[in-house]
């Protein structure tokens, strides 16, 4: 499983709502996020769409934790595991959606790469205007 829930009306933004969530399920604080995916669900009623950031995990205390789902014994228990991200693993795994699965287990060096590269700042730096390669 991973990290995941709703964007809540007080969230300003759905990267907030990922630190919220993160603090929530986990205790745990990003040292930085990255969106790498979107998964788009349609319904009779409309469409939703998942947000898939990878993220750099600062810290983590499960005793901080605070979700609701917490005090639900229903929905069965909640173990943080660690496992090493490779595809191999990815593709042992039981991660919903499907789509997560095959993105995350097809794309590891990327998104490890998102996250060892300082996009956001040098677009800053050149006022938005990215260039790749040499």
């Amino acid at each position: 499983m991973t990290v995941g829930g709703s964007v809540e009306a007080t969230d300003p933004s759905v990267e907030d709502a990922l630190h919220r969530e993160v603090f929530e399920e986990i205790g745990g604080k990003l040292n930085r996020a990255e969106l790498v995916h979107l998964i788009t669900d349609v319904f009779e009623d409309g469409v939703g769409i998942q947000h898939i950031f990878a993220a750099r995990l600062n810290r983590m205390d499960i005793e901080a934790r605070t979700g609701t789902e917490f005090d639900k014994p229903e929905r069965g228990g909640y173990e943080v595991v660690r496992l090493p991200f490779t595809a191999e693993t990815i593709r042992q795994l039981n991660l919903m959606p499907p789509e997560l699965a095959e993105f995350t287990a097809g794309n590891i060096e990327a998104i490890k790469a998102v996250l060892d590269i300082q996009v956001r700042a040098m677009a800053e730096a050149t006022e938005g205007k990215l260039t790749l390669g040499s």
